[in-house]
């Protein structure tokens, strides 16, 4: 299920089922992507995946969307969040403006939080000082003109200044204590031995960082005299900022870029201002730190397509390795990564004046794609003419391949190794996908050549989670030995909790279980038939369902009495079944 959880706040489930029944799914979809009406339901392009055919599904009835291309599937806050980029609460947020809703504001205790809101103001602030400094200062004025950054993109990046002043934040900002200390958790302040405070960035040309909601956060600095070091200085850890989660101009990349189709990794903050200043908006830069996991999951999150750009020094290729340890294991199918390693001497900033956009963008469709920077490295000081270096080098790629996620990619990747080694060359015929074939056994019953009466069940309950209503507890059916039982009953006590629940809340329940793709399956069928009708059959099924509980506890009771006896009560149980079982 999508995380409910914000800070230390929780969303209700029963808000959240209320919300998406309220909510129209094909209107949120069709108000960013082209639908077509087919049947009961609409089709589309897949947003999520390149493709020539409409293999993209939205139903106003399951009030869910699914992709029968890559696979992309949920509710219309799961679609928020994949093509708008937003958080769960933002989407949550977009959600129940739309409708009229207000979230429980209980939710909002993170944003609520006095300290909080207070640090964000204090952060923000800053930024404000640190701009009205460059516009004051004619040193710093003089240096934004030398590296030709135009006043557009100072504006959209709200690049600043901070004076040569051991004191000037503080003197303006620090009025009184309490400001003091929130400037102070937000590192903008640094101690010495002696215990005095002063400004921590100093004669630095100031770049602000931004969390996903546009909010500043953080500052980086770089040095305007060559002599002067470190040339990059980054804000401390603080209770806004995480240095490992957080990419330098994604805020801008995303205003400036409706979709975002690719995103570029670079080294530094000037790159990425110098890249938006020649026309390429797509630029982020870690904050002198390597790509982390979070860092990958972000990038994948924004755009299918990831290219990181890196000195082609030893240096650099290491970067990039760690860049790749980072991105396989979120290597779903659809996503792409690229490596483009710099000439010596050159950086980003260096190569867009020289060569101008075209230029660059003909360097990034050179980009070496992720496998074959994966087996070059891997395969580097390996002799692949002999038996022993297929070993080794098979040894060292399994590990790493393991990590991608099932799919099309992963499948070619080891088909790449055999090539390469011959490891792994199959014998027999490729079997299904173990997860799909565990939960497909779940959903079979006998005979094997019509659907159960479990299946059915499970089927009517996805399409109409509101038949669970019409059970009346104890649910008797529980007790049945059969593939399937213990997911009917998981349904009909989830669809009890939440009477709202709609198809595609459903299927999120199951996300990242085996059952999920056979669920999936199941939902996606076409049901014909009349509310009324559909909802005969379920009950049927399950009366079904329970007559076969009555017989197994017969068959039980009988096989006891010809192996051991029955005592009274026994003998009583079993005539009161038989007779039960005459009258149904």
């Amino acid at each position: 299920m999508q995380q409910q959880i914000v800070g230390m706040a929780r969303i209700p489930d029963a808000f959240i089922d209320e919300l998406l029944a309220r909510s129209d799914i094909v209107e949120v979809v069709g108000a960013r992507v082209p639908l077509k009406r087919q049947g009961k339901e609409y089709a589309a392009r897949c947003p999520f995946h390149d493709e020539r055919s409409a293999s993209f599904t939205v139903s106003p009835t399951k009030q869910f969307y699914h992709c029968f291309g890559c696979g992309a599937h949920g509710t219309a806050i799961s679609f928020l969040m994949q093509y708008d980029r937003l958080e769960f609460l933002d989407a949550v947020d977009e959600l129940a403006k739309r409708v009229g809703m207000e979230v429980p504001r209980e939710t909002q205790q993170r944003n609520a939080n006095p300290e909080t809101r207070d640090l964000y103001a204090a952060m923000e602030a800053a930024a404000g000082f640190f701009r009205a400094q460059l516009a004051r200062s004619d040193k710093a004025r003089a240096y934004v003109d030398k590296r030709g950054i135009a006043p557009e993109i100072v504006e959209r990046y709200a690049i600043g200044y901070a004076p040569d002043s051991y004191s000037g934040l503080r003197d303006a900002l620090g009025t009184d204590p309490r400001r003091m200390q929130l400037l102070e958790r937000g590192g903008l302040f640094s101690k010495n031995d002696k215990g005095h405070v002063y400004d921590k960035f100093r004669d630095r040309l100031m770049f602000p960082i931004h969390d996903r909601r546009g909010r500043t956060i953080a500052f980086g600095g770089r040095v305007i005299d060559p002599e002067d070091s470190p040339k990059y200085l980054n804000s401390p850890e603080t209770a806004l900022f995480h240095k490992g989660r957080e990419l330098y101009g994604l805020w801008q990349a995303r205003q400036a870029n409706p979709k975002l189709e690719r995103l570029i990794v670079v080294e530094g903050y000037m790159d990425v201002v110098a890249l938006a200043q020649y026309g390429v908006s797509q630029a982020v830069a870690t904050l002198g730190t390597a790509t982390t996991p979070d860092h990958a999951e972000l990038l994948f999150r924004n755009a299918p397509d990831v290219y990181f750009c890196f000195d082609g020094d030893r240096a650099g290729r290491a970067a990039a390795w760690k860049a790749l340890e980072s991105v396989l294991p979120r290597m779903k199918d659809g996503r792409q990564a690229f490596f483009l390693f710099l000439p010596d001497g050159e950086d980003p900033d260096s190569l867009v004046r020289q060569e101008g956009v075209a230029g660059f963008d003909a360097r990034l469709r050179e980009a070496t794609p992720l496998s074959e920077f994966f087996y070059a490295s891997l395969s580097a000081d390996v002799n692949l003419a002999s038996l022993d270096g297929k070993a080794r080098l098979a040894e060292r790629c399994k590990p790493l391949l393991a990590q991608i996620p099932d799919g099309a990619f992963g499948d070619l990747m080891r088909q790449r190794l055999t090539e390469l080694t011959g490891v792994g060359a199959r014998t027999s015929p490729p079997q299904a996908h173990a997860p799909t074939q565990r939960a497909n056994a779940q959903m079979r019953g006998q005979p094997a050549h019509k659907p159960s009466l479990v299946r059915s069940a499970i089927t009517h309950l996805l399409h109409r989670p509101g038949f669970a209503l019409e059970l009346t507890p104890p649910y008797r059916f529980t007790e049945l030995r059969q593939p399937g039982i213990d997911l009917l009953s998981e349904l009909v006590l989830l669809v009890r909790e939440r009477p709202d629940i709609t198809t595609g809340v459903l299927l999120e329940h199951f996300d990242g279980r085996d059952e999920l793709p056979a669920l999936q399956k199941l939902a996606l069928l076409e049901l014909p038939g009349e509310d009324k009708d559909l909802r005969a059959e379920f009950l049927d099924a399950i009366a079904q369902l329970e007559r076969l509980v009555l017989q197994q506890r017969i068959e039980e009771l009988q096989q006891r009495q010809r192996s051991q006896g029955l005592d009274e009560a026994g003998k009583q149980e079993l005539r009161e079944l038989l007779q039960a079982r005459l009258q149904r």
